[in-house]
């Protein structure tokens, strides 16, 4: 036999995993519901992920190597990267996802523009699943209804996933991230060349920040917060804007979006032979609110695993089999998360603690050890005395940070 796997979602996590499928001979199909849908997102990916990915030039808009922090009470902190040759990628989603879809195409997954809307669960551990969607390649918007029947199936359909709710994975917390594509004239963007912006107070987010990230010829300007806040997302957008309005003379808004960002992996990421991956499994972390990279990873993990306990393709996997998808990635990122979570309840939850973290960032090694693990997704102990260092300045930090707070 050959193990017939379909990927609902052609994302960053959904196409790494249709690809790593397909490179192993399985039988891929790859849904895509809008093939050129443009995700809501500021576009920034870590260095590792330009060469793990084999990712080329022309997809990467823009190498950020300085990062301005800006507090409440406006004190900026500059953080430059010292290595001529480390970068923080900024792109395009419908850049990126495009062509890490097409390249799963070309080596041998078959993309399907098509809506899924249900699943038929089979009664046994070998009978297939059957995939209820509408053709949109053949039926235009509205779709013509067809069936597919597979072994096993990934769900990488983001935040909203159908295939979460189809095996009911549980529901998690989720923030509200908006953003605005602003064209800048020539002279502005100049200053946004390799530069991008992270601005924290809770004129511009209550438990998060707002962020100007360059793109290949705008700038993109949003927000994020909690779920509870959400009615309060564009007086917080209408705050970035008044914080950069200098920078941002005679933009022209060329794009709004929106969309749900999840703030913790939903309670259950395997059930059976269907596995969730990227937002859909709840892959963003806390404080940098950051995805892209997890999300692919977690395609390719996921994918290398099904490979693996398929025996290339030659057996069905078990919900236990893939359930080692799932202690492979806790054991590698579970920390990280962890960490992240601690330093945003730490540092995000009021103008004095945001300025205490905005402080904190004028710190070298601090500098160093964030953009050490953002930029190549490991984290090096510091040595004793460098953490003594980091420990006593931070709770300095907090403690000014009261006075400094407008």
């Amino acid at each position: 036999m050959t193990l017939r796997v379909a990927v609902v979602g052609s994302g960053p996590a959904g196409s790494s995993a249709a690809e790593t499928l397909a490179k192993a001979g399985i039988e891929t199909y790859l849904f895509e519901r809008k093939l050129d849908n443009a995700k809501p997102c500021g576009g920034a990916i870590p260095l590792c992920m330009v060469s793990e990915f084999d990712l080329p030039p022309n997809i990467i808009d823009r190498q950020v190597r300085k990062m301005k922090m800006i507090s409440p009470s406006n004190r900026e902190v500059d953080i430059n990267l010292v290595n001529e040759d480390e970068y923080i990628g900024m792109c395009r989603r419908e850049v990126l996802d495009g062509y890490l879809r097409d390249r799963a195409a070309k080596l041998g997954a078959n993309l399907i523009n098509a809506t899924v809307h249900k699943l038929n669960f089979p009664t046994n551990n070998t009978d297939p699943y059957t995939i209820h969607y509408l053709d949109h390649t053949e039926g235009g918007a509205l779709g013509i209804a067809k069936t597919l029947e597979v072994d096993v199936i990934i769900g990488a359909d983001g935040a909203n996933s159908r295939i979460a709710k189809e095996m009911d994975a549980g529901d998690y917390n989720y923030a509200i991230a908006f953003q605005e594509r602003i064209r800048l004239p020539k002279d502005k963007m100049v200053y946004y060349e390799d530069l991008a912006e992270m601005y924290v107070g809770d004129d511009v987010s209550p438990d998060f920040y707002a962020w100007v990230f360059p793109k290949y010829d705008h700038v993109a300007v949003g927000t994020g917060t909690m779920q509870v806040n959400k009615a309060r997302i564009k007086q917080l957008q209408a705050g970035i804007r008044a914080r950069a309005a200098r920078k941002l003379v005679g933009g022209q808004i060329i794009k709004v979006e929106a969309h749900p960002i999840p703030e913790h992996p939903r309670p259950r990421r395997v059930v059976g032979r269907i596995a969730l991956i990227g937002d859909a499994a709840g892959y963003v972390t806390k404080s940098s609110g950051e995805g892209i990279y997890f999300a692919a990873k977690s395609g390719r993990m996921c994918a290398e695993t099904i490979v693996e306990m398929s025996n290339g393709g030659n057996r069905i996997p078990t919900e236990a089999d893939l359930k080692v998808y799932l202690k492979r990635w806790d054991r590698k990122y579970g920390l990280t998360y962890k960490v992240l979570d601690l330093l945003q309840t730490v540092f995000y939850r009021s103008d004095a603690t945001r300025e205490a973290f905005v402080e904190m960032c004028d710190d070298r090694d601090v500098q160093r050890l964030t953009f050490d693990s953002y930029l190549y997704k490991t984290v090096v102990p510091a040595n004793p005395i460098t953490q003594l260092k980091i420990t006593a300045k931070t709770l300095g930090s907090l403690l000014r940070g009261n006075a400094l707070a407008p």
